[in-house]
């Protein structure tokens, strides 16, 4: 999307930004509310160094920075239909079954402490523990493209365990009680996946992958998945034999549990393992600087977790029910990074590495979504307020990456596959006549 914004928007891009925007019409209530979101979108879409209301106000035609904040902070429209929307809009341009989700989060440093959510945390986008807020995201990306899905702010316990702050803020009474990150990602899985978005695997850094219970939450959705892990886990290189304890005694009762086997090999920790592994170099695709390559290894492994519990003896696990898959990255910087898949046996390094490395595209994404259209600009303190102004900044870049397509498909002479889905809904028959003037509150 780099390079679409400009300082005013051309007679055949508003015309197609008055097509999309029109899908979204039925989901305000109240004509007022598409007016100015109209006119918030335009803003967004427009170059300038800050995208807060204010100066986003005085750069649109008919913009009003009173109007414009009660949008966005007061007004009670709901984020979910208009995402939903939104999801289905760029899933019939972008998506495909080889599709990836990335679960990540994103920090949004703040300099006060009434801002919804805000409190000393470690923020990866910050590289350190600060003052800001932090947001669980999902994100979607092909080879076709890629696009935001859903994001949540993040409420520390020091948010949840003080209702006065709760209710300065507005948080609804569905959000107050706390909630782990990772919880807080499924929920936003469960979303899309309700939604029936073509995917082939999940992917999550450490932060995500190192919790167990996470990855049975994956595998209980019959998601199949790369997660990092941080190199301390132990597994099993062989798969383990478990023998049922022996009863003490006639009258014992049957054993309940099921212990490794005397002369099976005790797991060992990831770290370790990963030194004797063989290596393989890949290249997964072409930077702006040549080839990207890395050493990487992908072998078969059992998790070891509380393995000193043993098993049920009744429920003792099949080796196609405990075998996962252990990919490991040696980087030409010296770092080493590790990962758990549950991805079929046949799947190829070559394959997992691409899926894994998808994850580029979202540290990309979001470096647009907050140095172009102003995803951490927003100086409100509600809940709703932050996440009216994530929602247009997410139908803002949606655009924009259907607006690439449409470039590059007029570039090569071919079509893209979301010229014949935006105009949904009543649409005016003909968009070009009703550029009247340069804002889009003209549209309606």
């Amino acid at each position: 999307m780099t390079g679409l914004l400009a300082t005013e928007l051309d007679a055949d891009v508003l015309a197609r930004l008055q097509a999309y925007t029109w899908r979204f019409r039925r989901l305000f209530p109240r004509s007022d509310q598409f007016r100015q979101g109209g006119i918030y979108l335009h803003g967004l879409m427009l170059d300038g160094e800050r995208k807060s209301i204010q100066p986003l106000s005085h750069r649109v035609p008919g913009g009003d920075e009173q109007r414009l904040n009660q949008f966005i902070s007061q007004s009670p429209w709901d984020i979910e239909p208009v995402l939903k929307e939104y999801r289905a809009c760029l899933a019939a341009a972008v998506a495909r079954a080889d599709g990836v989700i990335v679960l990540d989060d994103t920090g949004f440093a703040k300099q006060g402490k009434h801002s919804v959510g805000v409190a000393r945390q470690y923020s990866g986008t910050l590289g350190k523990v600060g003052n800001c807020q932090v947001a669980v995201s999902l994100h979607y990306a092909t080879r076709a493209g890629d696009y935001p899905l859903a994001l949540r702010l993040y409420l520390p316990e020091a948010w949840t365990e003080a209702p006065e702050r709760l209710d300065k803020a507005r948080v609804p009474a569905a959000e107050r009680h706390f909630k782990t990150k990772w919880r807080i990602a499924l929920d936003l899985l469960d979303t899309v996946r309700a939604e029936g978005l073509p995917h082939a695997v999940v992917v999550a850094d450490a932060g995500y992958g190192v919790v167990g219970e996470f990855r049975l939450a994956l595998e209980a959705r019959g998601e199949r998945y790369i997660v990092g892990i941080s190199g301390e886990e132990s597994v099993f290189m062989t798969p383990p034999t478990w023998i049922p304890k022996e009863s003490t005694g006639p009258r014992g009762r049957p054993p309940l549990r099921a212990y490794l086997a005397p002369e099976a090999s005790p797991p060992c920790a990831v770290r370790a393992l990963a030194t004797s592994l063989p290596r393989s170099t890949v290249k997964w695709r072409e930077g702006l600087k040549g080839p990207l390559t890395a050493e990487f290894a992908w072998v078969p492994v059992t998790p070891a977790h509380r393995w000193l519990n043993g098993v049920p003896s009744d429920a003792i696990p099949t080796v196609e029910e405990t075998v996962r898959w252990l990919l490991v990255e040696w980087r030409l910087d010296g770092t080493i990074k590790y990962a758990l898949s549950n991805l079929p046996p046949d799947t190829s390094l070559m394959q997992a590495v691409s899926w894994w490395k998808e994850r580029y595209q979202v540290e990309q994404g979001y470096r647009q979504l907050k140095r172009e259209l102003g995803l951490d600009h927003f100086e409100g303190r509600n809940w709703n307020g932050f996440h009216h102004h994530v929602a247009m900044t997410f139908l803002a870049y949606g655009f924009l990456a259907i607006e690439r397509q449409h470039v590059n498909s007029t570039t090569s002479g071919g079509s893209f596959p979301g010229e014949t889905t935006l105009p949904l809904g009543e649409a005016p028959r003909d968009a070009r006549a009703c550029l009247q003037c340069d804002a889009l509150s003209n549209f309606i």
